[in-house]
């Protein structure tokens, strides 16, 4: 299992976001997103890094992609987002049956819900929790189908604690989750994670593979 230590930083707090993509990069924690579980189906491992660190009240992560294709479809929350060019977060409390799963493509448009599974028990988050997640895209926001070709962007986004069931005044000593780079409906379709997944077929919902995220 990999840990990685997410550290707070007291600039995040009160900032903009696309400030924030300017800390992380400098103080943040960094690691690569680069486990290809399922490489006889699917081998394309577009170059994927995130930066990671916190406030008193929120999770923020900045992704960067460098890979050899672009799409964003989808311009509203809620969307299958992870059939374009997208990066996710799952994170859950330690012992709880519930995770979450946020979802981005590279325009920043957001899925997101509360979830015991894949099909099981999903709450969708609402339209006010996330207008709640503050996201900056390198590319802006339009929409545009795929584009062949050689990329480079980032998505960083705020995600409040509360979201994730966590009182910003009790902050547990850790979170497990896990980090994806993947883009379904694609020519270069992919599915690659930061902890390794052990599974037959590509499943990214599944929590008994995500690694330790240590909050200072």
């Amino acid at each position: 299992m990999k840990s990685i230590v997410v550290p707070f930083i007291e600039a995040l707090s009160d900032c903009e976001i696309s400030l924030a993509a300017t800390i992380l990069e400098d103080e943040g924690k960094s690691d690569a997103i680069e486990s290809v579980n399922w490489f006889a189906q699917y081998p394309y491992k577009p170059i994927t890094f995130f930066n990671i660190a916190r406030s008193r009240t929120s999770i923020f992560i900045r992704f960067y992609v460098h890979g050899n294709l672009l799409k964003a479809v989808y311009s509203t929350d809620q969307s299958p987002v992870h059939e374009d060019s997208c990066v996710e977060f799952f994170c859950k409390l330690p012992d709880d049956d519930f995770y979450y799963n946020f979802e981005f493509n590279c325009i920043g448009t957001c899925s997101a819900s509360k979830r015991r599974g894949r099909n099981t028990d999903v709450i969708p988050l609402t339209p006010n929790e996330l207008k709640s997640i503050h996201r900056y895209p390198s590319i802006g926001n339009r929409a545009r189908n795929e584009m062949q070709g050689i990329f480079e962007w980032e998505v960083t986004v705020e995600i409040p604690f509360e979201l994730m069931g966590i009182e910003p005044t009790d902050i547990p000593e850790k979170l497990e989750g896990n980090f994806y780079k993947c883009a379904d409906k694609t020519d270069s379709p992919h599915f690659v994670s930061w902890n390794p997944i052990k599974t037959e077929k590509p499943d990214f919902h599944r929590p008994e593979f995500f690694g330790e995220l240590i909050l200072k």
